[in-house]
C-alpha cells in the first residue's frame, strides 16, 4: 500500500521574509545577522530539494 501525504501549507510570512532578504542581498545592504539568516534559508531550501529528489527517486524505483 502506498502512503500519500498532502504537502504542508506554506507560511507566506516566511516567503515574504526570504524575498526581503534576497532583495537586500542583491542591493548589498544585508547586516551580518540578516546574511546568516538568509544563508540558513538557502541551505534549508537546498536540503528540502535534495530530500524531494530522493523521495521521487525512491517512489519511482518502488513503482517499477
Amino acid at each position: 500500500m502506498t502512503q500519500t501525504h498532502e504537502p504542508a501549507q506554506p507560511d507566506h510570512s516566511v516567503f515574504d521574509r526570504i524575498e526581503e532578504l534576497a532583495s537586500k542581498s542583491t542591493e548589498g545592504t544585508l547586516t551580518a545577522d540578516e546574511r546568516n539568516e538568509y544563508e540558513d534559508h538557502v541551505h534549508a531550501n537546498k536540503l528540502a530539494a535534495a530530500l524531494r529528489r530522493q523521495a521521487r527517486k525512491t517512489r519511482s524505483e518502488t513503482a517499477s
